[in-house]
C-alpha cells in the first residue's frame, strides 16, 4: 500500500518544523529563531501585528524547506524565489498562530521546554558536539530555546483547539476506501532478487561483449555448482549492489528493464535464471522470494485511513483559521 498515513502535528508539519526546536535530528537542517521585535530589528523582511520575520529567519526557514523536499541548497533564481516565498508564508502562518495560540495557558510549558532541550542535546555525543552544531546553524541557546517554547505552543493550541474536535465516521472512512482502493490499496506483484552483473558499455566491440558473456557464464557455473552467491556478486559483480551481495531489495513490475523484469518474474523463489542480457550487460539473478498482487482490506486499511482522514479535517479548519488570522491581522513589508 502506498502511503497515506498523516498524523495531526504533521498537517501543520512545515510550520512547526519551522517554528520548532534545533537539534529534532541530526541529520535536520536547525529550524530559524523567533521572529525579534520590529523596533529591535533592521533587517526585517515582514512584520506581523509587529513582530518582525528577519531575513536571516527566511534564509534559515528555506534551508529547511529545500532540505525537508530533498532538493539541492542552491537552485535556480526562479525556483529559489519561490521556496523563499513559500518560507516566508509558513514564517508569517506560525508567528499569526503563536500569537493567538499565546493567550492559551499551558501550566507546565516551561518543563516541556526543558524536556525538548534535553532531548535535542542527547542526539549528540557530547556537549562540545551540540555546541558545534548549533553554533552551525546559527542559532544562539536563547534563540533555540524560544524555538521550542513557540513549537510546543502551536502544537498545543493545534491539538487542544482543532485535532480534540475533528471526528471522523466509518461511512467517511469506508468511502475513501472503496474511493481509492487501486491508488491505496492495492499491492503489485513484486519480487527481492539478487544479481551479479558483468557490465557491458553500448561502445564496445562484439567480440568484448563476446568475452563478458563468456565471463558471465563461468559465474554462473559457479553458483549453480554450490557457491554462495552473494560472495561472487561481492566480488565479480560491476553493479553498486555488489557490496550487498548483489541484493537489490523489493521491487514491483515496471520498474526494472524488460528482460531482466521478465526473468525475474519467471523464477521460483530459490532459483538461480541462465545468463540475462540487457542494456547493461549479463545477468545472472536469483529469486530470493515473490509476491502475488493483491488488495488491503478495509479492516487492515481502517486505523491508517482513520488517522489521514482525522489529519485532513484538522489541516482543512487550521488553513481557515489562518485565512481569518490573516484577514484581521497587519502584515506589512519590512
Amino acid at each position: 500500500m502506498k502511503r497515506i498515513t498523516m498524523s495531526i502535528a504533521s498537517t501543520t508539519a512545515a510550520l512547526l518544523c519551522l517554528a520548532g526546536c534545533a537539534g529534532a535530528n541530526k541529520a535536520a537542517v536547525p529550524a530559524p529563531a523567533a521572529p525579534a521585535q520590529a523596533a529591535e530589528v533592521k533587517d526585517a523582511v515582514q512584520i506581523v501585528n509587529g513582530v518582525a520575520i528577519t531575513r536571516a529567519e527566511v534564509e534559515r526557514a528555506t534551508r529547511v524547506l529545500l532540505s525537508q523536499s530533498g532538493q539541492p541548497q542552491q537552485l535556480p533564481p526562479q525556483a529559489m524565489q519561490k521556496a523563499t516565498q513559500a518560507a516566508l508564508d509558513q514564517l508569517t502562518t506560525a508567528e499569526l498562530i503563536y500569537q493567538e495560540a499565546s493567550k492559551v495557558e499551558i501550566k507546565d510549558l516551561d518543563q516541556q521546554v526543558e524536556k525538548k532541550i534535553a532531548e535535542s542535546k542527547a542526539l549528540y555525543p557530547n556537549p562540545d558536539a551540540f555546541e558545534q552544531a548549533l553554533k552551525g546553524s546559527g542559532l544562539t541557546v536563547a534563540e533555540m530555546t524560544r524555538n521550542a517554547r513557540k513549537s510546543i505552543v502551536i502544537n498545543t493550541f493545534i491539538e487542544r483547539r482543532f485535532a480534540t474536535k475533528a471526528e471522523v465516521s466509518d461511512a467517511e472512512a469506508e468511502k475513501f476506501y472503496q474511493d481509492n482502493l487501486e491508488k491505496y490499496f492495492t499491492r503489485p506483484e513484486s519480487a527481492r532478487a539478487s544479481h551479479i552483473l558483468v557490465k557491458v558499455d553500448a561502445t564496445e566491440s562484439a567480440e568484448e561483449k563476446a568475452k563478458a558473456k563468456e565471463k558471465a557464464e563461468t559465474l554462473l557455473k559457479r553458483v549453480k555448482g554450490g557457491e554462495e552467491f552473494a560472495a561472487v556478486a561481492k566480488a565479480e559483480s560491476g553493479c553498486p549492489s555488489a557490496t550487498v551481495g548483489g541484493d537489490l531489495g523489493t521491487f514491483g513490475r515496471g520498474q526494472m528493464v524488460p528482460p531482466f523484469e521478465k526473468a525475474v518474474f519467471d523464477l521460483k523463489p530459490g532459483e538461480i535464471s541462465p545468463v540475462v542480457e540487457s542494456q547493461f550487460g549479463f545477468h545472472i539473478i536469483k529469486l530470493a522470494e515473490k509476491h502475488e498482487a493483491g488488495k488491503m482490506s478495509y479492516d487492515d486499511a481502517k486505523a491508517k485511513i482513520f488517522e489521514y482522514l482525522k489529519a485532513e479535517k484538522v489541516r482543512q479548519q487550521v488553513g481557515a483559521f489562518v485565512e481569518e488570522l490573516k484577514s484581521k491581522a497587519k502584515i506589512t513589508r519590512g
